[in-house]
């Protein structure tokens, strides 16, 4: 069931679609797939059913990120993009807004991630159960009490960017999870956009990449 809410946010746009796979442009605040509960029923994978019966999940986007989502259109289209996934073959950049001026240009955090089971869906460093996390970040411009940057996550652990950039002293803006109470009362959402995502065609192996303008 779609909410008032909902019914605010724009429809993914579609990037490319071809016989195997979707590329679409999520807006924040949309969910990737359906939740539990009619508030989480409205999803990217729900819409973008409706002009592409079948589709197929391959990856997720947080709720509040926005940016390139990569879909199948086939179950053997699936199985060889999360072939892809597994094997780190698939390349992702994002772009963020982090609170304050990072002193370095650019870096590494390498840092093992596991749940925060109290506080779920919180992650957190946790080095003696956590699953090994590694990001790269390059800074793109400085203001007076912000950052901008590029992220390339080497891992894909779940909300991995957020928790990294927070254990850096450089929280996301707009993060009402990890951020602290002025950071994300800063922006109405979430400043993390997927900006690029590259990966090798499920059907003629070609080397691809896509790309989705940055919106703030």
């Amino acid at each position: 069931m779609q909410t008032a809410a909902d019914a605010l946010l724009p429809d993914p746009r579609v990037i490319h679609a071809d016989g195997w796979i979707v590329v679409a442009d999520k807006p924040s605040g949309l969910h990737s797939v359906p939740g539990k509960g009619e508030e989480k029923a409205d999803s990217a994978i729900g819409r973008l059913g409706r002009l592409f019966p079948g589709i197929r999940l391959v990856h997720r986007l947080d709720r509040d990120t926005s940016g390139v989502m990569l879909f199948a259109r086939t179950h053997p289209a699936q199985a060889a993009l999360g072939r892809q996934f597994e094997g780190r073959s698939v390349g992702k950049l994002y772009v963020a807004r982090v609170a304050g001026r990072i002193a370095g240009d650019s870096g590494e955090v390498d840092l093992p991630l596991c749940v925060d089971w109290p506080n779920r869906p919180r992650q957190h460093v946790d080095h003696a159960n956590g699953r090994p996390a590694r990001t790269l970040w390059r800074v793109i411009a400085r203001g007076d009490a912000e950052t901008r940057v590029e992220l390339r996550p080497l891992t894909g652990r779940s909300h991995q960017l957020r928790v990294h950039m927070a254990a850096l002293g450089h929280p996301i803006l707009g993060d009402t999870l990890y951020a602290g109470a002025e950071a994300a009362a800063a922006h109405p959402r979430l400043m993390l956009h997927a900006a690029e995502i590259a990966l090798n065609h499920p059907g003629t192996g070609a080397r691809l990449s896509f790309a989705a303008p940055v919106p703030f």
